[in-house]
Parts: C-alpha cells; structure tokens; sequence
C-alpha cells in the first residue's frame, strides 16, 4: 500500500472538518390550516368536520414530523353498519396558490398526487433500517481503519526523511490534523449512527402508539389517530379525500405556509 503523502493527508482532514461543519442557514417549516367543510376553534386549533353518507371525519393540523406533515383525526361511523377503516385510504392532491392540480415533477402529464403512509407498512420496515444502519457502521469502521493505517504508513515513512527541524515540524503538524481529522470522522459515524438509531425508535413508537390504525367501525363507533401525509414543498393547498369504495368520499382542503427562518447559533 502507498503511503499518503503530507498535502493528500492535509486535504482529506480537511474534506472531513467541513462534512462536520457544514449546515443549512435556514429552517423550513410547515404550516397547515383547515380552509373547508365546518370550521370551528378548539383550544386554539382550528378543526374542520365533514360528512358524506354517514362517514364523519374530523381533522386539524397537529404538525411536521419529518418527511411527513401530521393530521390529527378522527373518523365516526354515523351508518346503520360496519365500516373499514384503514389511514392509507387518505389520499390527496397538491393545489397551487389558485387552488389550479399541480403536476408531478417526473411526469408533466400527471397531477401531483399521494396518499398517507400506511403505519402496518411502515412499523414493518424498522428492523430493515435498523439493519442497514449496522451495515453501514460496519463499512465506516472499514474505512476509518484503511485511513489510520495510511496515515500511520505516511508518519513514519516521511519522519525519516525529515532534514531540518521546520520539516520534522511541518510533518508533525500535519500529521497531527490527519490524525484529528480521522479521529473526528470516526466520531461523527457513532454519533449519525446512534442518532438515527434512536430517530428508528421514535419512528416505531409512532407506527405502533400515535397513528391512526387500521379498524373496523360498528354503527355509532370512532376512532382517532394521527395521519401522516409526506411533505410537498411547492404546495399552497392539499385536496385531502378519506375514501371508502362504493360508499363514501368525504373532502377536505388545508391551506399550507411554508415558514423559512434564519438559523442561528446563540453562545453558551
């Protein structure tokens, strides 16, 4: 293996110090507020409530969560029989300022549509992330060790050439930010990993304890739960449907503001 030489060892600790630093200079939040069927405040929140052949749904913006934005619902049964509850029947479609379809960014022949995330789905899938977190850990530590044995490689193959003591100093100085640099690298993959670890965490005690599931109504019966629609940055409003085949539609539109602030950093 060849070692690194002194300016490559400089440049790759550097790379790493910025990937550490670097972060975006505004926060994007989201915004949604109900803009039809029967409006009313409860404890400060605007609520919508509508209805279609006995199917009632009730529903305000609680708020972002990640890749999603967060309804809080609730579907009543007012029918003389059972029904099929499932959040992934929530479908909706994006509406610019004019309330005008937009259409989808990969295919301008089609309308900007999607539907909520469906929790079985999605509570499914954490032990794959989980999973692929630890592979991708794996493969960090692989490299973090390729790195250190080059950089080891390098520090004792150029100390020996060291002719002056400005040489042998400028070697150990930048072997010395190449030793930081990897150090900070190897820290910075536990920490993403122990991050999204826990971020897997929440996730699943939101799939299994916070959102809507999947049930059966009898006549007179509800049933609440949070909706989760992913994010669509470019939409002024979001036509919203709770469907049930061949028996009911019911409708709701949400205004959405995107609220884009200045990050700052306050002293300690």
């Amino acid at each position: 293996m060849k070692p690194l030489s002194t300016s490559k060892s400089i440049l790759a600790a550097g790379l790493m110090v910025y990937a550490v630093s670097s972060c975006a200079p505004t926060v994007t939040t989201y915004r949604l507020e109900p803009a039809s069927g029967d409006i009313a405040t409860i404890d400060g929140r605007p609520v919508t409530k509508a209805e279609q052949n006995g199917v009632g749904v009730v529903a305000s913006f609680e708020r972002e969560d990640l890749e999603f934005v967060t309804l809080d619902v609730e579907i009543k049964n007012h029918t003389d029989h059972s029904i099929e509850v499932n959040p992934a029947d929530f479908h909706f479609t994006a509406l610019g300022a004019s309330q005008d379809t937009l259409t989808d960014p990969r295919n301008a022949n089609l309308a900007l549509v999607g539907s909520a995330a469906d929790p079985a789905y999605e509570a499914g899938r954490m032990n794959i992330k989980r999973k692929e977190e630890e592979k991708r850990l794996k493969r960090a530590k692989v490299f973090n060790t390729i790195l250190m044995v080059a950089a080891i490689a390098s520090d004792v193959s150029t100390s020996s050439n060291n002719r002056t003591y400005r040489e042998y100093v400028n070697n150990r100085v930048a072997h010395g930010v190449a030793y930081q640099g990897i150090a900070i690298k190897r820290a910075v993959d536990y920490s993403t990993f122990a991050n999204r670890m826990q971020r897997y965490d929440y996730e699943e005690y939101r799939w299994r304890e916070l959102a809507l599931k999947a049930n059966t109504l009898a006549p007179g019966e509800s049933i609440r739960g949070f909706v989760y629609l992913p994010k669509v940055a470019n939409a002024n409003y979001l036509s919203i449907a709770y469907s049930l085949p061949e028996q009911a539609t019911v409708p709701l539109l949400f205004k959405q503001e995107l609220v884009q602030q200045k990050k700052t950093h306050q002293r300690k």
